[in-house]
């Protein structure tokens, strides 16, 4: 995204007032979206007490339709109390396929920081996702993605030693987990058990995604499976909702 510029209030072509008749959150929502469309990604936007005092409305109103601007993923907030216009790009739409070749296939530039790389003991509920006893070797890998120099996902994700032995030895800042699990071990993925669910980030994931704590996250836990049915890998991962859509496809069965 590109860094953030401020817009000069003369820019905005704001509306001189709000039309009587209509309710002021409605119409002040609608001017706001407006001008996040016309200013492009990364703009600062007008403050709460700017708006407030223009229009003649409490301050309170402004604040509730910037809220639900930013929970559409039209703004989203920034050191602060500052509002930004959001970019919404990047999603992330076959789960069965690399970060890495997604992103890239949509035009974007992709890059990854490992935070955490280490062989652990399976806790129960751990080792019943993998099939494997509890206390068994796992890896546990957790990778800050980002999409053109913008944090956009916290992955965490496990997978059994005693099935893909010697993987915590390869370099998951420049390598796909995905790919390279297909060429060294010759297995590939072919269906995954999801969950989605909005939350509120915590204030340390929030740091790493460069956001404040009040602004909806989307966790996203699964399980990767092979052909055959057997585990891959077990992940709960945490992506910024302003830069993450989820599409499904739903199919009714013959009867």
């Amino acid at each position: 995204m590109p860094r953030p510029k401020h817009v000069p209030a003369s820019d905005l072509r704001l509306p001189d007032a709000l039309q009587p008749g209509r309710p002021k959150g409605d119409q002040l929502r609608e001017i706001l979206e407006s001008v996040a469309t016309d200013a492009g990604p990364g703009r600062l936007m007008p403050s709460e007490r700017f708006l407030a005092e223009h229009f003649g409305v409490a301050r309170g109103t402004v604040r509730q339709e910037i809220n639900r601007l930013v929970s559409d993923g039209v703004l989203y907030r920034q050191h602060g109390t500052a509002t930004f216009t959001a970019e919404r790009q990047a999603a992330h739409i076959d789960m069965l396929t690399s970060f890495t070749e997604d992103m890239k296939a949509r035009g974007v530039v992709p890059k990854t920081k490992v935070l955490h790389a280490e062989v652990e003991s399976a806790l129960p509920r751990l080792a019943g996702r993998l099939n494997v006893p509890p206390g068994a070797r796992v890896f546990h890998l957790e990778r800050l993605r980002y999409v053109d120099d913008e944090p956009f996902a916290v992955e965490r994700t496990n997978l059994s030693v005693d099935r893909f032995p010697g993987i915590e030895l390869f370099d998951w800042e420049t390598q796909s987990l995905h790919r390279t699990i297909e060429e060294r071990w010759g297995v590939q993925a072919e269906w995954n058990d999801t969950a989605i669910s909005a939350v509120l980030p915590d204030t340390g994931d929030a740091a790493l995604l460069g956001i404040e704590p009040s602004q909806p996250c989307l966790i996203i836990e699964g399980t990767l499976h092979d052909q055959s049915g057997g585990v891959i890998e077990a992940g709960r991962s945490l992506y910024r909702a302003d830069r993450y859509t989820v599409f499904t496809q739903a199919r009714r069965s013959p009867a």
